[in-house]
């Protein structure tokens, strides 16, 4: 199966992937996306980068971290003309689960960019089984993740304002805030 999705394609898809894939490097895709969204959007906009970069957080450090480091999955061996080898562990796909965290968080309050949004996340998640650097498997699981921190974020971004703004009513710090409200 890997080497049917990894075979040879033409060079103008070779390209494609490889560049969409390095865009997606360090989230760099979802956090220029979430401050055009915040810039022009208006409110959703905003709102819309807000739960998209939250889950992105959850995910990247979850999927990054300690996933990777239970799993210890080897990879599977790259293209050599498009991707050079990497020494993390191949399970799950942090570029998956980064870009469907990010597009279903954001879609969910910005439908209108969710086939955009979903496309892009699904065309970086393609791009790694075809350079050769994870297995599909990998990337499902990274999707699956990332899909249900999308989700949860809406719910979780809107807890943490109504902290805030319970906080910034009562003209009071995080910390004694949490004092008064429990004593």
């Amino acid at each position: 199966m890997m080497r049917r999705w990894a075979r040879r394609r033409p060079q103008p898809l070779d390209e494609l992937l490889v560049t969409v894939s390095r865009a997606a490097d360090r989230s760099l895709l979802w956090l220029t996306l979430a401050a055009a969204g915040a810039s022009f959007g208006g409110s959703r906009g905003r709102r819309a980068a807000e739960n998209g970069l939250l889950a992105l957080a959850i995910t990247s450090a979850t999927v990054n971290g300690p996933f990777k480091l239970l799993v210890n999955r080897r990879r599977p061996d790259p293209q050599p003309r498009l991707h050079r080898r990497l020494r993390t562990s191949s399970f799950p796909s942090g570029h998956s689960g980064s870009g469907f965290a990010f597009a279903v968080a954001a879609s969910r309050e910005l439908p209108e960019a969710g086939p955009l949004l979903l496309s892009l996340a699904a065309t970086v998640a393609y791009s790694r089984v075809y350079l050769g650097v994870h297995y599909p498997s990998d990337v499902a699981a990274g999707a699956v993740f990332g899909t249900a921190v999308g989700m949860a974020a809406r719910s979780a971004a809107r807890k943490l304002g109504r902290s805030e703004r319970e906080v910034s009513q009562w003209g009071l710090e995080p910390r004694s805030f949490a004092a008064r409200r429990n004593g």
